[in-house]
């Protein structure tokens, strides 16, 4: 079967492998960051202090965002550097042919027998 999706979408079997799993500790120190915002928030909310509260959920939602984000990796996962000038030239016309791609590719695989 992955012989078939590389055969099929190169470029999706390429980002499927290429992907790496998070570290375990980031999970854990944004569990924790979130807990002790957490505690704030309601330590806040007891003490009738706006600001304590408040300042426990700012912590709290970075601390979840924190975890749910990708790290800022300077390289990708293949070891490649990419360029990070800005956009190629050719980006406004391969998005505009997104769409014509996945269509013709639709085309194809009905064309194959549901392959």
């Amino acid at each position: 079967m992955e012989r078939q999706l590389t055969s099929d979408d190169p470029r999706l079997a390429n980002t499927l492998a290429s992907r790496g799993r998070r570290s375990v500790g980031r999970y854990v120190l944004a569990s924790a960051v979130a807990v002790a915002g957490l505690l704030m928030l309601v330590a806040g909310a007891a003490t009738r202090q706006a600001w304590i509260g408040v300042l426990g959920f700012v912590i709290m939602f970075g601390a979840v965002a924190f975890g749910f984000t990708h790290g800022s990796s300077k390289e990708p996962a293949n070891g490649k550097a990419t360029p990070t000038q800005g956009k190629p030239a050719g980006s406004q016309k391969r998005q505009a042919g997104f769409m014509t791609r996945l269509e013709q590719r639709w085309q194809h695989r009905r064309d194959q027998g549901g392959r």
